[in-house]
């Protein structure tokens, strides 16, 4: 699968009902996790969450991440 020019293993869901795409670049950087909900944009976890997301994206990830939603507490 390719987006925006760069190729990615076939996206995967956590779970069957999430609308988180998880992607894995071919040249996958070690440590990167990229995600996408319309596998139109791709958001770099590390780098975008929470400022890139709009308020509906937010909302959906951290109900479905809720780890991530931890492990980023203090990013408020």
């Amino acid at each position: 699968m390719k987006i925006n020019g760069i190729e990615y293993l076939d996206p995967y869901k956590n779970n069957e009902t999430d609308k988180v795409y998880w992607l894995t670049p071919i040249d996958n950087n070690i440590g990167e996790h990229l995600f996408s909900f319309d596998l139109e944009k791709v958001y770099n976890l590390f780098a975008d969450y929470p400022w890139k997301l709009t308020q509906d994206e937010k909302e959906i990830f951290d109900k479905e991440n809720p780890y991530w939603v931890e492990y980023f507490s203090d990013r408020k």
